[in-house]
């Protein structure tokens, strides 16, 4: 059995690495930033999270991968061809676990979402998700976001973005890791159609602040909201959202529409 499950997952293109206790570690910052090759510091949709494919989630990968994940590659997509249909395309940037993903898909079923994540377990387990709810309008591309953005998709070829939750950085000084930053946002304006919109949300009010600031300055886009958005209707309640709700937290949403 493993040695048919392992053979599988390579069917599905995704390599499952030997395990390295240091190989889901972010890089140290003196790697990251003092790194003379311009790849090496440029910004990244992820940092690698640690943690394990369980079972189902891998009979997911295997039975699931060959149908619904996407290769990367450097060169445009035809997303008609990807999706075998004629349909306005969402990408979302880091869905985690999948848990938000496959309810705003089967809530939209006239909608494609293409996905990026690269934690393999979250992969499994949205792969998992879209078996057991049936689901046909999603496909995941296992590789980070902005090498997607920048080969793969062309100019005013979405009907939106979704970027829920991406990583604070907490720390002043890691603050420009961030992904939400001018140069990307100006990335994603690019690829949304006019009237396509870009829907962020955090929980981590600075991070909100810097959100609002960001999008408000690009010139392709324009607030639909004074400030921060009412909480659109597709996007769920995590169990780690009403969790921070019930503690007092807050949660920013921002939606911005291209002009």
């Amino acid at each position: 059995m493993g040695r048919r499950l392992a053979r599988s997952l390579q069917s599905a293109a995704v390599i499952h690495l030997p395990d390295d206790p240091t190989r889901d570690l972010p890089p140290a910052e003196s790697e990251q930033e003092a790194s003379p090759h311009p790849q090496h510091r440029r910004l990244k949709s992820f940092v690698k999270r640690a943690g394990r494919t369980t079972e189902g989630q891998a009979r997911a990968f295997a039975e699931l991968g060959p149908r619904f994940l996407v290769p990367y590659r450097e060169e445009i997509v035809d997303l008609t061809q990807l999706f075998g249909r004629t349909a306005p395309t969402v990408l979302e940037i880091g869905f985690g676990m999948g848990e938000a993903t496959a309810h705003i898909a089967a809530l939209m079923p006239e909608k494609n979402f293409l996905c990026c994540e690269v934690h393999e377990p979250g992969i499994g387990a949205l792969l998992k998700r879209i078996g057991e709810h049936r689901l046909d309008n999603i496909r995941i591309c296992a590789h980070d976001a902005v090498d997607v953005i920048d080969h793969m998709l062309p100019p005013a070829s979405l009907a939106g973005v979704h970027v829920f939750f991406p990583d604070p950085w907490h720390k002043t000084r890691h603050n420009k890791r961030r992904l939400i930053q001018p140069a990307f946002v100006g990335k994603l304006a690019g690829r949304l159609a006019p009237g396509g919109y870009l829907h962020a949300a955090t929980d981590w009010q600075p991070y909100a602040e810097q959100m609002l600031d960001v999008l408000g300055g690009e010139p392709m886009l324009r607030n639909t909201a004074e400030g921060y958005a009412p909480k659109p209707h597709y996007r769920p309640l995590t169990k780690f959202e009403n969790r921070g709700l019930k503690l007092g937290h807050g949660v920013w949403d921002l939606v911005f529409e291209r002009i």
